[in-house]
């Protein structure tokens, strides 16, 4: 545990770091960090993940036969929830069943219990290709490269295969060589009539034959060509072409693509048409373009740690996140790309839940310096802002913006437990993603155009919702903090939790900021008197409270009532001795509760906020839990303790993706920090680690750091100057704060040998 002492000093001259840095990064992920295994998995949650941000693949086997599952991050059963046709659908009718009634029956029937029935709206899976491999034997190796996104799979025999899903294109690629005799592929359709599936366990998930599709055809073009039509619910459809030719008895080549239509990001072609138009007419060009794709993501940044299982995982997370999420298609979901592949729909319907899963996802774009990815989520909560405006006045009755905690891929609310499904602060922790995709960008486009638009509409709705409590100050008419008491009748706070209150503050915070960078003087201070006018977040001797009268008491897998610590910085040891005692006692307390009811993404969560305060060794160990006991094979997030060895009561193993980028941002903010305006170098390095370098990772203010450490000293720290302007960065080779002003493009380098830069 850091001491107090030693955070006050931190506070008083600046952040003492013992840190360093050795060999020169490598900027593409080396051999060790590939995924690679002696057999193909035989779990579709193992499975080998590829994708390009719209179209998904997981490569496993399934019943003896090679299978590439499918999948394309626009694919949603879209039906309306005919409940919420209900003029009781309000949040006016939920104040009066709780505070009057006392009676949350009603709200169940109408919000929560049909999603225990119902199975849309939900994702979809499209389909998926399947190749006999009996007659190749038994499989030598199989192996995801990092640094090209390609599965290779190779067989006793010396037959190979190269599979991979075009960074460029719109669908994927295979290619078998050195066969023994002819290979062709089979179309396998999703099942949505016959399903002799045992139904998995794993929350919200149903049949596919509960969607009441009638299954597609697969209709054969020629000899080599198939194409499958699939139609879903009202408007949406999609099909699957798939080609391929053998130029040799002894290879097979062939490529795939699936479009969609009735969806934001349907294209106008069908998929036989997509593929002839946008597709490269071989392998060997198509791949070559792929590489190039990948190359020029990975020179974004690199990292180097003496741990090789945090920095592997760094480096499988940073692939997930390109593969998961590209500029111009939906943003991460709670499976992304890959969508369920066992018959049924995905866990928890693979929704956009916006209570932690959509915010998690994107921590770790920003630093990392891949804002083209990360923008994809501000992207899609602006497409959304129309249907969440008309959620806003239909469900709460007041003009501004909140958005359906749990939304389809149109920000439609699905429902699921009411206090959270229907939370009444969601947009509050959605405007801090575009406060953050704003300060490491310094784009005053985003900033005029979207980010500060969006905050002042969020702003106004909290007024708008908001009420006088008895002492004058605002407050809201019922309140909630994910996931606390379930969906029981204390679920819903009559005072103002912590975690609303974190919302709330933070986008009066940022707005007043916003206006300010836009020279709205008088906007600005009316934000600052708004602020003022809302409660201070409830504390006491175990520091931050869930409510005022309502302590953690309870071992609990959301650190929600946190949320102005981490991630919002509202409450930072950078602010005092105030700020780290309350800081430290609310860590010691989840601590002292307990981890029963912990998943994996809390352990990934709880080493976000140790680095805050500076415990590297803590880190450290909640990661290596979280990789070795909440993950699978592959990587992907189970949620809960795979190893059963006691770091949970959940051993489920339902798969999402925000933990796994969680755990990125982690090992991020041990590198480097700028929450609070001023760059902390390795302000959070495990005590055992000799030698740590990064390349061009970004910190707020638009500015590229690159640095290293080694023998435990610190030996030089770059900073490149993406927008100009104000620089602050912790200097520990003067232990002060260096100010410099900088301008475009311009580039400092501090060394022992030049402590005030070259």
């Amino acid at each position: 545990m850091v001491r107090v002492k030693h955070l006050l000093l931190i506070v008083v001259v600046g952040i003492l770091f013992s840190c360093r840095s050795g060999e020169e990064v490598s900027d593409l992920p080396r051999p060790y960090h590939n995924l690679r295994f002696e057999k193909l998995p035989e779990v579709w949650d193992e499975a080998l993940p590829l994708g390009n941000g719209l179209t998904g693949a997981l490569i496993w086997q399934k019943e003896g036969k090679l299978r590439i599952a499918i999948d394309r991050a626009d694919l949603w059963d879209l039906r309306p929830v005919e409940e919420f046709k209900s003029p009781d659908h309000s949040y006016q009718f939920i104040c009066d069943q709780v505070l009057k009634k006392k009676d949350i029956a009603p709200i169940q029937r109408l919000i929560d219990d049909r999603t225990k029935y119902d199975a849309a709206p939900t994702k979809i899976p499209a389909g998926a290709i399947e190749f006999n491999i009996a007659s190749l034997g038994k499989v030598k190796d199989v192996s995801l490269d990092l640094t090209s996104a390609v599965c290779t799979i190779l067989w006793e025999n010396g037959a190979k295969a190269r599979i991979f899903v075009s960074a460029n294109e719109k669908g994927g690629r295979f290619f078998f060589e050195n066969l023994p005799d002819t290979l062709s592929p089979e179309l396998i359709t999703p099942l949505y009539e016959e399903n002799d599936t045992e139904l998995d366990y794993q929350p919200g998930v149903n049949k596919l034959t509960a969607l009441g599709y009638k299954r597609g055809k697969v209709e054969r073009i020629n000899p080599g060509t198939l194409l499958y039509q699939q139609q879903g619910w009202g408007d949406v459809s999609y099909e699957i072409a798939l080609k391929w030719k053998s130029p040799s008895g002894h290879s097979l080549e062939g490529e795939y693509c699936v479009t969609s239509k009735g969806t934001w990001y349907s294209e106008k072609e069908g998929a036989l048409e997509c593929m002839r138009q946008t597709m490269s007419s071989n392998f060997d060009s198509s791949l070559a373009m792929h590489k190039h794709w990948w190359r020029e993501y990975w020179m974004k940044s690199s990292i180097s740690l003496p741990d090789t299982l945090l920095e592997k995982q760094w480096y499988l997370e940073m692939y997930k996140f390109a593969a998961a999420s590209r500029k111009g298609g939906p943003p991460i979901c709670l499976q992304a790309v890959w969508t369920a592949d066992n018959g049924q729909t995905p866990p928890w319907r693979g929704d956009f839940h916006s209570d932690l899963n959509t915010q998690l996802s994107y921590w770790a774009g920003y630093t990392s310096n891949h804002l083209e990815e990360s923008s994809v989520f501000t992207d899609w909560l602006w497409r959304i802002k129309e249907n969440a405006e008309a959620f806003t006045r239909q469900f709460y009755g007041v003009e501004g913006l909140n958005v359906p905690c749990i939304a389809t891929l149109t920000g439609e609310p699905i429902g699921g437990w009411s206090p959270y499904s229907h939370s009444p602060s969601t947009a509050g922790w959605l405007s801090h993603h575009f406060y953050l995709q704003w300060k490491y960008s310094m784009d005053a486009d985003f900033l005029k155009n979207r980010a500060y638009p969006w905050i002042k509409e969020v702003a106004q709705y909290f007024e708008n919702i908001s009420v006088r409590g008895e002492n004058g100050e605002r407050q809201l008419p019922l309140s909630t903090s994910p996931e606390i008491n379930d969906n029981r009748i204390d679920a819903w706070f009559q005072k103002t939790t912590n975690y609303d209150l974190a919302n709330i503050r933070l986008t009066y915070t940022v707005a007043r900021e916003m206006a300010e960078a836009l020279g709205l003087n008088e906007e600005a201070g009316y934000w600052v008197r708004q602020l003022s006018e809302w409660p201070k977040p409830a504390v006491n001797e175990s520091g931050l409270m869930i409510a005022p009268g309502k302590a953690q008491t309870e071992s609990h897998r959301h650190f929600s009532h946190l949320l102005s610590f981490h991630p919002f910085g509202l409450i930072d040891v950078s602010k005092g001795n105030g700020n780290i005692d309350l800081i430290l006692r609310s860590i010691k307390n989840v601590e002292m509760l307990g981890t029963d009811w912990w998943t994996g993404y809390t352990y990934a969560w709880l080493a976000n906020m140790k680095a805050r305060v500076f415990e590297g060794d803590d880190v450290v160990r909640n990661l290596h839990i979280f990789i070795k006991a909440f993950c699978s094979p592959n990587s992907f997030h189970l949620n809960g303790d795979q190893l059963k060895a006691g770091y949970s009561q959940f051993t489920y193993r339902p798969f999402t993706l925000e933990g796994n980028f969680a755990c990125a941002a982690a090992i991020q903010e041990m590198l480097l920090q700028s929450h609070t305006g001023v760059i902390k170098v390795f302000p959070a390095l495990s005590t055992k680690w000799e030698d740590v370098s990064f390349r061009h990772l970004r910190a707020m203010g638009a500015f590229l750091v690159s640095a290293s450490y080694e023998g435990g000293k610190i030996a030089s720290i770059t900073v490149e100057s993406e927008k100009g302007g104000w620089m602050k960065l912790y200097n520990p080779f003067t232990d002060k704060i260096t100010e410099r002003k900088m301008v475009a493009g311009e580039t400092i380098t501090f060394t022992n040998k030049f402590p005030m830069g070259k």
